[in-house]
């Protein structure tokens, strides 16, 4: 039963079930389709908010490059990029790959996880 902890940007977005994506390192163990997931905000904090809960749906293998995303080792057209980084909680591509840039330097591999609310 694994436990994601979304910044606190993204956490009104978790709540309400408008994001329910995250694009994550793949773990030690991988979460996997039909695991039960613990949403929270502010984890290891005083100021910790259980967030919902949910079920993983779909994991996608995914590489985030400078300048574009890949799925499965394929490029993802640019509308469908675009949908993506707003389903993940950014503004635009452009936005997302800043900020994974930043965060996490690129390139960047990990998963999708997708789930739905329980």
């Amino acid at each position: 039963m694994p436990a994601l902890n979304f910044q606190e940007r993204f956490a009104l977005q978790v709540q309400n079930g408008t994001k329910r994506q995250t694009i994550r390192k793949r773990r030690k163990r991988p979460i996997k389709i039909g695991d039960k997931l613990f949403l929270y905000t502010g984890m290891r904090t005083k100021s910790c908010v259980k967030l919902g809960e949910g079920v993983c749906i779909e994991t996608v293998p995914v590489t985030i490059h400078n300048t574009c995303l890949m799925l499965y080792n394929r490029a993802v057209p640019g509308i469908e990029a675009h949908r993506l980084a707003h389903n993940d909680g950014f503004e635009s591509l452009d936005m997302m790959l800043r900020w994974f840039r930043k965060t996490h330097g690129l390139p960047f591999k990990g998963q999708i996880i997708f789930w739905r609310q329980s």
